[in-house]
């Protein structure tokens, strides 16, 4: 509590975002991050320390997981009428053809090998802390057993599966491993009569009807609506984190309020996440796909996938782990926590280059995770390849010096600022480093022999330097 409060007095000068995308390519709809100065910090005490726990985990898994991982396209998109290119279609069908075909995925999708539990050990051995699940993407298919809909995987090709209620299983194997645990839902849902009505056709990702002309429609999708998130929120054991996605339907248009309201008291202090929606609803900030400019002192996480896509695809790109450590590094030392998407293949297990991929980056979090977890930010938090993070009573430092893919070690580091005082250590080693100071500036030497990856330092520093 004591360093959530102290963020409520800290200035968010200068916190205007744009996003450093890695150069990666992007694909898919991007949700642009709310402005900084539309944050809200909630006054709920028990949601401002679930905060500062969440705070403190730094690094989660956001699995999306559902029909379009059958045959290995972009989530749910494609059954969007939008005229994008990164919504590709078969252009030898139409579209309301397509549309059937799509639905029709849900007899088709058959994980026979789904196993959760591996899920699990593969996100924990990656030094992962926290999970998202995607229970409904916007096609409205559920991953649970909704008893508001029969557009669920406990009512396809699985049925006959006795772990059909699949996002139960996930989020039980998760919680017995330690994890904060989310729920993604989407707050469109496409399939959904009484927001893509039947009696018009569907333009865009919108409802395709005027509210104002169909009241009784829109309420009906309201109660539908609640209805699910009820059932998820009392039937499916405990959460800290509710995801809502789809930010073109807005907490008030679904009463979130009163949905929260009746959440948190089975759920006490649970975290909202309304996407994109300035406001009390909206307790931290979710850039996508790529990372703040600069230091933001509120609550935020940067959802960035693994490949280009966040369900999965077949031969994907994956990001390699020096990749992914040195996201985790400056989003740390800015402030956030990474969210890393990763798909689940259609048979229901994580595939071997990420299981590969992942194992290094929790290798490295191992002996470096103490730069990382539980930390806070610093001012001086950059300079060059190197990040800077502190732990929360702001006297010990730690300095991550962060390598690109095949690059070799150099023989010393510097950069300026942050003057150790007393000892320094290199965590990946656990022994004393050399270093001196100049000028403000701090030159690092290298010992013979390291281990070729990002390296971490913790030291001490005179707090008059602040």
């Amino acid at each position: 509590m004591k360093n959530i409060k102290t963020f409520l007095t800290a200035s968010i000068v200068g916190a205007a975002v744009s996003l450093n995308t890695y150069a990666q390519q992007v694909q898919g709809f991007v949700h642009q991050q709310s402005e900084a100065s539309g944050y809200v910090w909630p006054t709920d005490e028990q949601v401002l320390d679930k905060l500062d726990k969440w705070q403190d985990q730094k690094f989660g898994v956001l699995f999306h997981w559902g029909l379009y991982s059958v045959p290995g396209i972009v989530e749910s998109w494609s059954i969007c009428s939008e005229d994008e290119e990164w919504i590709p279609r078969d252009t030898t069908m139409t579209y309301d053809a397509y549309k059937q075909w799509y639905w029709g995925l849900k007899d088709k999708f058959n994980p026979v090998n789904f196993n959760p539990a591996q899920w699990a050990e593969v996100m924990k051995d990656a030094g992962m802390k926290y999970m998202i699940f995607t229970s409904k993407h916007h096609d409205g298919f559920c991953m649970f057993d909704s008893r508001y809909t029969d557009f669920s995987i406990a009512h396809g090709a699985f049925k006959d599966n006795p772990k059909k209620d699949v996002a139960r299983y996930v989020f039980d194997a998760f919680r017995q491993e330690g994890f904060m645990t989310g729920c993604y839902f989407s707050k469109p849902d496409w399939h959904c009569s009484w927001y893509w009505n039947p009696y018009f056709a569907t333009p865009n990702r919108n409802q395709n009807y005027k509210k104002e002309r169909h009241p009784e429609w829109w309420k009906k999708y309201q109660e539908f609506t609640e209805n699910q998130l009820n059932e998820l929120m009392e039937n499916y054991g405990s959460f800290d984190i509710l995801w809502l996605d789809g930010g073109w339907v807005t907490g008030d248009d679904i009463n979130l309020d009163r949905i929260l309201e009746k959440a948190r008291q089975k759920h006490p202090g649970l975290i909202s996440v309304d996407r994109s929606i300035r406001g009390k609803n909206e307790n931290y900030q979710t850039p996508e796909r790529g990372i703040p400019e600069k230091q933001l002192n509120y609550p935020w996480e940067s959802c960035i996938t693994l490949s280009n896509d966040w369900g999965w695809t077949p031969n994907a790109p994956y990001k390699s782990p020096e990749k992914v450590i040195a996201m985790l590094t400056e989003i740390t030392a800015k402030g956030g926590c990474l969210l890393l998407g990763v798909g689940p293949t259609p048979d229901g297990i994580i595939e071997q280059p990420v299981t590969e991929r992942l194992h290094k980056v929790g290798e490295w979090l191992r002996r470096n995770g103490e730069a990382i977890y539980n930390t806070r930010t610093t001012p001086v938090y950059h300079d060059g390849k190197t990040w800077f993070t502190a732990n929360k009573d702001g006297k010990t430092l730690y300095a991550i010096y962060t390598i690109e893919d095949n690059e070799t070690l150099p023989n010393e580091i510097s950069w300026t600022g942050n003057l150790p005082k007393g000892k320094m250590t290199l965590l990946q080693t656990g022994k004393k480093v050399s270093y001196t100071c100049r000028d403000n500036r701090v030159t690092v030497q290298l010992p013979k022999g390291l281990k070729c990856e990002s390296l971490a330092f913790r030291f001490q520093i005179n707090t008059n330097q602040r």
